[in-house]
């Protein structure tokens, strides 16, 4: 991924965790800790939990914090499944998959859909991921993927079909929106879905809502 894209997403993503005011946050497939590193060295967090399967990942995210100003409260990383998360990380204020879910082998979306929405069940749900329709702007051929580690890249409608359904059988509501540019036909590099429990955002029994900005 070109470098403005990459930035482009990790603010994206922390203005969605400023919107929130979330303090207690988890950062799901945190990998080597582009985000987690810019998300430590700020204050208002009092909680930072990261996980991801690749031990090695975490080695060296925990030496980029280890010569990082860190100024979060309680810092924690460990190597697990986003499919089977820990169950005491259950009730965070924010739970982010930046750029992971396409890294899932797609026999186990239902089950992440489950231990996302149902078992971790945060407040806040945060999550991008390439949209396969801007690939060939970028010179990613049709037969392709961006990256050859990735399971899948859906398109808009289908990204779209599958974060509906998941908001709509847990009780959040679900808003999209654009990062990386905004091409008039192929909508933009990365799509972002941001989910919302139904009691932050309901005034009264309506149902759950989904809906694009």
């Amino acid at each position: 991924m070109t470098s403005w894209l990459h930035e482009e997403r990790l603010q994206a993503v922390e203005a969605a965790l400023r919107d929130c005011g979330a303090r207690r946050v988890l950062d799901l497939g945190c990998g080597e800790g582009d985000l987690f590193v810019r998300l430590a060295r700020q204050e208002r967090f009092d909680t930072l939990i990261g996980i991801d399967i690749c031990a090695a990942s975490l080695a060296r995210l925990r030496d980029r914090l280890a010569h990082a100003d860190v100024r979060a409260g309680h810092i924690d990383l460990r190597i697990a499944s986003m499919v089977q998360p820990p169950p005491d990380l259950r009730g965070f204020d924010c739970a982010l998959l930046v750029e992971t879910i396409e890294h899932t082998d797609p026999a186990h979306l239902s089950r992440l859909k489950r231990a996302l929405f149902h078992e971790l069940r945060p407040e806040r749900v945060v999550i991008t991921t390439p949209n396969a329709e801007f690939n060939t702007l970028l010179g990613v051929p049709a037969d392709r993927m961006r990256r050859s580690d990735h399971r899948f890249e859906w398109t808009r409608a289908e990204f779209q079909a599958w974060c509906g359904h998941a908001a709509q059988g847990a009780g959040y509501r679900v808003m999209f929106s654009d990062v990386g540019g905004a091409h008039p036909d192929l909508g933009a590099a990365s799509q972002m879905a941001v989910f919302d429990l139904a009691h932050a955002w309901q005034d009264g029994n309506e149902g759950t809502k989904s809906g694009t900005k």
